[in-house]
């Protein structure tokens, strides 16, 4: 069904960041403008975008309908047309209803986070146009519309990570985060041309795909969908493209917020749950997604369990999660996969807020050891802090319970057991580091006798809302073991190639399994850190400490390597083979040509001799020519 609403959707925070940026500009050249019009500009743009698809998905609820909006012809090739055109399935609002709620909430969040900062206006341009870019992204009815919200999140990224460029930790952060997903991005482009050559149609809908698919040939098929991953590798930071996330975190929080609840990290998840149809037909793709997830959300948990950078432990758990979604998506659960991301925003969104709360009250100090030390009273903060760690702990009924719960079952399910136990432990890596950074900030003795710290309710108000997401979420597609009807997953069967059906005994089995894990691992967390003196912190060094050196042998394996061929191709190839060979033969030519030119003397005598001369030589030709 058409709609003209669809495109508000983006166009209302793009607006935004367009309004914001021109009064930041009048705001730095001419006269001052208030905070205030920048936040509520900020602030009422994403809300709109949340009615008009809290709108749209009540109708879509009542009436079972799809929409889909027809904006204009972008180009028009022979028989290949690419229109301009937004398609809102169930998928794609599912999607928008928390991205645009949740991206409502982190804005408000920011009022009081960037309260007071010089590029407070120049702050919302940019976080508008993130919003906006990932609607693009989401509401795409083609992967080449897909690839510019792709893009535009990328940008946005590196624009809001290097927010404060007058560090230069913070702009090589920024440089690292755009680089790596450029590589992944490379991936996705050419995933998407392979794609183009698979079906040989003339459109790329996703529709047109889909309905051409069975006829392509399963090489390139296969070729598509692993070069597609390569693109999720680099955004959703999962092994080998992750390195940027950790260092992502030099950007303000609430950026940190966005970028790990909302958008970007979950456009890769999106983005194969939106490809379902192709990965569907190549299992061992899916498989490989799935255990790549795998190794990722194992690998990332470990290196938290060591890191002091409160910011750095959360950065870790989101990779980690992540793994979690991948594993669903790639065993063919997408709905499951999906609802884990939808659970996962709200309390990752709520947790990241609350250690920048913590942070703006310490005067921007991250290291949990030395906030410890200098603990404040933040009762909100901590209340939802702890909400948060129990559900990404995956204690019921938080909703981090169920949505993981899920995944992990449809491991069992599929015969992966190696994967449910990789799940499972890290299940109890996740309890045990997550309680970790809560004893050591929240519980652990300090000789500082904690003062209230009053926090503006820009900042408390989202989380106590979040807080009810984080707890109750769950509820929303509860198993029909435990009696409920499975609503995200009915809502999403679209996407299902496989649903769960365990029998009852199994599934409690696997969910007491799982609660007793995640026990065990805050058992040891309480054990070890609940008295632990914070004046002696935990040594920074060793293999986990500093995340396996992996950044180190990227520099000395990749960077370096590059830097060296490159100086070998500019001083030697370049300079003295190429430019020597060409400049030789330059030379060459100059010395012949200044020989030639002392004959261009201006001299008529010379001349009248060289002339006398030549015709000296043409008579004796002739004379010898005619014998006589």
């Amino acid at each position: 069904m058409s709609t003209p609403f669809l495109v508000w959707i983006i166009l209302a925070p793009l607006i935004g960041s367009l309004l914001n940026t021109g009064f930041y500009f009048y705001h730095i050249k001419k006269q001052k403008i208030s905070e205030v019009v920048f936040a509520l500009i900020g602030t009422i743009t994403p809300f709109i975008s949340f009615l008009i698809t809290l709108y749209l998905f009540l109708q879509m609820r009542d009436e079972k309908i799809i929409f889909n909006q027809d904006l204009f012809t972008w180009v028009s090739i022979g028989n290949l047309n690419i229109e301009m055109r937004l398609l809102g399935d169930n998928l794609a609002i599912f999607m928008s209803m928390f991205v645009t709620f949740i991206g409502w909430l982190i804005h408000i969040y920011a009022i009081g986070y960037m309260k007071g900062d010089e590029g407070f206006g120049k702050f919302f341009a940019y976080f508008n146009l993130f919003l906006a870019s990932m609607l693009i992204l989401v509401l795409a009815d083609n992967p080449i519309i897909l690839f510019i919200g792709w893009e535009g999140v990328g940008l946005c990224s590196y624009l809001l990570i290097a927010f404060y460029y007058q560090d230069k930790d913070n702009v090589l952060a920024g440089n690292k985060a755009f680089i790596a997903n450029r590589v992944g991005d490379f991936g996705f482009l050419l995933g998407v041309v392979t794609l183009f050559f698979a079906i040989d149609a003339n459109s790329l809908s996703f529709a047109t795909i889909e309905a051409n698919i069975s006829n392509a040939s399963p090489e390139l098929l296969i070729l598509s969908g692993f070069l597609l991953f390569v693109g999720a590798m680099g955004k959703s930071a999962q092994i080998p493209l992750y390195v940027w996330l950790p260092d992502a975190m030099a950007g303000p929080t609430p950026i940190s917020a966005l970028i790990h609840a909302a958008t970007m990290v979950t456009a890769g998840v999106y983005m194969v749950a939106r490809f379902h149809f192709l990965y569907i037909g190549i299992e061992d793709i899916g498989t490989f997604i799935a255990y790549i997830g795998a190794f990722s959300a194992l690998f990332a948990a470990i290196i938290a369990t060591k890191q002091q950078d409160i910011k750095k432990i959360l950065a870790y758990s989101t990779m980690s999660q992540l793994g979690y979604m991948f594993i669903g998506v790639g065993l063919g659960f997408y709905s499951t996969g999906l609802f884990h991301v939808f659970t996962h925003a709200f309390f990752k969104a709520m947790l990241f807020m609350g250690a920048g709360g913590i942070i703006i009250a310490l005067h921007h100090e991250q290291n949990i050891f030395k906030i410890a030390q200098h603990r404040a009273q933040l009762p909100i903060i901590h209340f939802t802090f702890l909400v948060g760690v129990i559900a990404i702990s995956g204690i019921p009924p938080f909703s981090g319970f169920f949505s993981k719960d899920a995944i992990l079952a449809a491991a069992f399910q599929n015969g992966e057991y190696l994967i449910w136990g990789i799940g499972i432990f890290t299940a109890f890596l996740t309890a045990f580091y997550m309680f970790r950074l809560y004893f050591v900030i929240f519980v652990a003795p300090t000789k500082h006798v904690a003062q209230y710290t009053y926090t503006s309710k820009t900042i408390t108000m989202p989380l106590l809302i979040l807080s009810i997401g984080a707890i109750a979420a769950g509820f929303l597609n509860l198993p029909e073991v435990l009696g409920g009807e499975t609503r995200v997953d009915t809502w999403l069967s679209q996407l299902n190639s496989h649903k769960l059906h365990l029998s009852h005994s199994t599934e409690y089995i696997l969910m007491i399994t799982s609660v007793i894990v995640a026990l065990a691992g805050i058992l040891v967390a309480y054990k070890k850190y609940a008295k632990f003196d914070v004046y002696k912190p935990e040594s920074d060094e060793g293999i986990i400490a500093n995340k396996f050196y992996v950044d180190e042998f990227y520099d000395k394996v990749l960077v370096q390597t590059s830097k060296k061929i490159s100086t070998f191709i500019d001083k030697v190839v370049d300079e003295k083979i190429i430019d020597g060979f060409i400049m030789s033969i330059c030379d060459g030519f100059i010395s012949f040509g200044k020989k030639v030119a002392m004959i261009q003397n201006a001299n008529v005598r010379f001349y009248a001799a060289f002339m006398l001369v030549g015709m000296c030589c043409i008579f004796i030709y002739l004379y010898k020519l005619l014998g006589l």
